[in-house]
């Protein structure tokens, strides 16, 4: 269970003390910050004021109950915990960032919704127990944030990948393995898993090495979404994207590259 209410902050602060060598240089503070809105940060975490400065200093942002993160409240792989976020409740979203306050590296992804819904599965590595969060940016250039604690027992961010010690990542680096089905009420739901061992470059001797980008595109060569993955991302990262307008039946293409410019090239059908 989650620790509640000034509990939580304190198990929150003295992990942070616990973990200072490989967490962020920004010092913990005794209590959250609120809002420029004037609103306490709900999950009371004593980052938040960082975790704004960090990402939308001079921005406008607040907490909205229609962004949210669905995870488990307590992840036995710290290497793998799964993440949904989800803000299709919310008109006109351009962008979101997701973020794990106590990750010694902080932001995980950017999603560009673009034809999908605003909303996203995937997985990721958490190095201690921490609020996970999901900010998006409307139209309008509001930062709207929601979130959810993860409880772990940490480590995930610096242990080295399991491809990492293996010859068969370099056969297959960035093979995309996926499929199209039709969604209820039309559309078309992506699944796809992508591999490469996501080093994070916090584990000895092993140099960061990761996905820095995925571009979903039609057959026509229409962008339709795109994801930016960091080093927070699971190993052999997998994801799940709802298309609204696509057509049944069509093929779509997976495109980008990792940090060092190896490729990703694949097309994935029903």
């Amino acid at each position: 269970m989650r620790p509640p209410g000034s509990a939580r902050r304190l198990l929150a602060a003295g992990i942070a003390a616990l973990f200072a060598c490989t967490a962020a240089p920004a010092l913990v503070r005794a209590q959250s910050d609120a809002s420029p809105a004037g609103i306490a940060d709900p999950l009371e975490s004593p980052r938040w004021g960082d975790m704004r400065k960090a990402f939308f200093d001079g921005q406008a942002v607040v907490f909205d109950p229609r962004v949210k993160v669905s995870g488990p409240a307590v992840a036995e792989d710290p290497l793998n915990v799964p993440i949904t976020v989800d803000a299709s409740a919310l008109p006109g979203v351009e962008e979101m960032i997701v973020f794990a306050d106590f990750n010694p590296i902080v932001k995980a992804l950017r999603f560009e919704p673009g034809a999908a819904r605003a909303s996203l599965g995937f997985r990721l590595k958490l190095q201690q127990s921490s609020p996970i969060r999901v900010a998006a940016r409307t139209a309008d250039g509001t930062w709207r944030v929601g979130g959810a604690w993860v409880t772990t027992t940490g480590g995930g961010c610096t242990l080295p990948s399991l491809g990492s010690g293996s010859a068969e990542w370099q056969e297959r680096l960035n093979e995309v393995h996926g499929r199209l089905w039709p969604r209820i009420g039309g559309g078309e739901r992506l699944r796809m898993r992508i591999i490469h061992p996501m080093d994070t470059g916090l584990a000895a001797g092993i140099p960061a090495f990761h996905i820095e980008d995925i571009v979903v595109t039609d057959a026509s060569g229409q962008v339709l979404s795109r994801i930016q993955p960091l080093e927070p991302v699971a190993e052999n990262p997998s994801f799940t994207l709802d298309f609204a307008a696509v057509a049944p039946g069509e093929r779509l293409h997976v495109g980008g590259r990792d940090n060092n410019g190896n490729p990703i090239d694949a097309w994935v059908t029903r």
